[in-house]
């Protein structure tokens, strides 16, 4: 490994795509109760986690702040290594810009070697799928500075797209109003969202019912996703592994050589995109 690779819980990876990551944990609180949750998905009880929040139940995510990313940061560079960190987008949390200052702060102390800190504009997958990447890199034996020149070249074709089942859970997010959150739910109006070039949730597309809406995730497989051999497709839901069996099916019949990755919706950004929630992500061709 020629540089480390630092993520966090919201890169929603299971442990066999782990390998050569170093996860830092995430914290919230559950009815004003804390957790922490350092990436290990397989033993996330995402059934326990949504019902919660279907039933109901308050929670509050927190930020990554700069004091855990010096703790972190500056034993590896008295080891001589250097780092770069995958973030969340930075437009839906403050985490880039913690890790930023940290970075900021110990290059000073160690003019000699090199962080760097990657804007996925994404998050779950959407910024696992570059981890993945960085650990190749790492272990292809690619500087750390080159490295941070592909991910950075990578991050405008890293597409993800997804749905919700219940609206109320981005209007606390201010995602849709008071208003149309009634009224799409009334409606059963199923919002088509993608992570932009900006790194900003937004909506391309409204489907009336649930199973048009997972059609109209897989139409966007067919129409963005970049042409290449054996192409990995990452799944997660929130608490909906049926919709995410269905999904895989459709992105199968599209490429039938693609490794399909299916996983429950880390906690961090599921608070906000609430259960029902089925996401897509794949290298495309553009955002």
């Amino acid at each position: 490994m020629t540089f480390a690779v630092f993520s966090d819980g919201t890169a929603n990876l299971p442990g066999y795509l782990r390998e050569g990551i170093r996860v830092l944990p995430i914290t919230y609180t559950m009815n004003d109760v804390p957790h922490i949750y350092t990436g290990d998905i397989e033993n996330f009880d995402v059934h326990t986690y949504y019902e919660a929040l279907r039933n109901g139940a308050s929670v509050k995510t927190s930020l990554l702040n700069t004091e855990l990313f010096l703790s972190e940061f500056e034993p590896v560079l008295k080891e001589g290594t250097d780092i770069v960190y995958i973030a969340m987008s930075s437009h839906i949390s403050g985490t880039y810009n913690a890790a930023r200052t940290a970075a900021e702060q110990l290059a000073e102390e160690f003019p000699e070697r090199f962080i760097h800190i990657v804007d996925s504009l994404g998050c779950g997958f959407g910024n696992g799928i570059l981890a993945v990447k960085a650990a190749q890199l790492s272990k292809d034996g690619v500087s750390c500075r080159e490295a941070a020149r592909i991910l950075d070249d990578l991050v405008p074709h890293c597409d993800q797209y997804f749905t919700v089942d219940d609206l109320n859970f981005l209007k606390r997010t201010g995602r849709v109003s008071g208003a149309a959150a009634v009224i799409g739910t009334a409606l059963n109006i199923k919002p088509i969202l993608y992570g932009d070039h900006t790194g900003h949730i937004v909506s391309c597309s409204k489907c009336h019912g649930r199973k048009k809406s997972i059609k109209a995730l897989a139409e966007k497989y067919r129409q963005k996703r970049m042409e290449i051999a054996e192409p990995q497709v990452f799944i997660s839901h929130g608490d909906c592994l049926g919709d995410a069996e269905s999904l895989k099916e459709m992105i199968l019949a599209e490429t039938p050589d693609a490794r399909v990755i299916i996983c429950p919706h880390e906690p961090f950004s599921g608070a906000h995109v609430g259960p029902g929630m089925l996401g897509l992500f794949f290298l495309g061709n553009e955002r």
